[in-house]
């Protein structure tokens, strides 16, 4: 390890949502087993997102909880950033300076079924006609639809305690940080970040691990069902290119076969210039003879319109290359007519 540690404080910037403060509680116990001396420090960082009441697609999208901790890590306010790799937009070239230092070890890459507390249902088909589901991703929006077109999509946002709270039909108050008004107000019924009923909801399996709320899954959707969001499950840690010092030590967190598999799905996304309101879902995977599998889909805000490829590596260390000819076949397929003319949630 370098020199710098752990004489040095690592400066470690996070939002301040539970969900940020437990991964970055991941990310810090990671590197005490590096070095238990090593010195970490949480930086709290408010974005321009957390402080918007309506829909991110009105301010650019969840890019901005990326903007916003790498400026501060541009500017030297802290070390290390961390980033839910399915938040970073294919269509914006990295901060001059930074460098994506290592990617951890993918978690499950699973969407699941969440209903309220003493609800019976079990499965996405015992949901009534006309069903009020809550999310805020296009993605899962469009592959909904396409199983269930009766369904009514409620664009729902906030950190995942507040959504629960929605969804069991427990008092909520503007304590979220997406909401940072009078918390002795509660929710306005008539706010689409806080409907007045929801019959369901659909997150992702590795947010409610990371907040020990696995038991409120009822459903896991298998990729072949809901095809995740690119990166999905994975963590990227970025820092300054000339701080060597703390490379080297992201380096030893870096996990080779995630690097690999999200290589390919971010070439692809980068390919096809999405971001994150666009109804992109891409999977890479590495099978057992070594090749790379990766499937990628372009859908309609409905789900009607669809764009899909599935290919395997010829050369099992070129991600890169498998990403960009899965780009090329979905644009070939009228990708880009999808990805411009969709509409945000």
């Amino acid at each position: 390890m370098s020199t710098d540690f752990p004489a040095r404080e690592l400066r470690i910037g996070t939002r301040t949502s539970p969900m940020a403060l437990a991964q970055t509680a991941r990310v810090t116990q990671l590197l005490h087993q590096l070095d238990p001396r090593l010195r970490t420090v949480a930086v709290p960082v408010r974005t321009e997102a957390d402080l918007w009441h309506g829909e991110l697609s009105g301010i650019g999208g969840k890019g901005l909880f990326v903007k916003a901790l790498d400026v501060r890590l541009q500017s030297g306010d802290i070390d290390l950033a961390l980033h839910c790799l399915k938040d970073v937009p294919g269509d914006v070239p990295l901060r001059a300076g930074l460098v994506v230092a290592a990617h951890l070890e993918r978690a499950d890459v699973r969407d699941v079924l969440v209903v309220p507390e003493h609800s019976a249902v079990r499965h996405l088909d015992d949901l009534p006609p006309g069903a009020r589901v809550g999310t805020a991703s296009v993605r899962r929006r469009a592959q909904l639809l396409r199983l269930r077109p009766d369904l009514r999509i409620v664009p729902v946002r906030g950190a995942v305690g507040t959504r629960l709270a929605l969804l069991d039909g427990r008092p909520t108050t503007r304590t979220d940080p997406a909401h940072p008004t009078d918390p002795t107000k509660p929710a306005d019924p008539t706010d689409t970040a806080h409907p007045t009923h929801l019959d369901a909801l659909v997150l992702a399996s590795a947010g409610l691990a990371r907040l020990d709320l696995s038991h409120r899954a009822r459903q896991v959707f298998e990729p072949e069902e809901l095809l995740p969001a690119v990166g999905a499950g994975v963590l990227s840690l970025e820092c300054r290119r000339d701080d060597s010092a703390v490379a080297a030590l992201l380096e030893q967190l870096n996990h080779e076969p995630t690097l690999t598999e999200a290589t390919a799905e971010r070439v692809m996304l980068q390919g096809l210039r999405g971001h994150c309101n666009s109804p992109i879902a891409g999977y890479c995977v590495t099978g057992p003879d070594g090749r790379l599998s990766l499937r990628g889909m372009v859908f309609s805000p409905d789900g009607a319109a669809f764009a899909q490829v599935h290919l395997r590596s010829e050369a099992p260390h070129d991600p890169a290359a498998l990403g960009a000819h899965a780009a090329t076949e979905l644009l070939s397929q009228g990708a880009r007519s999808l990805i411009d003319t969709g509409i945000p949630l």
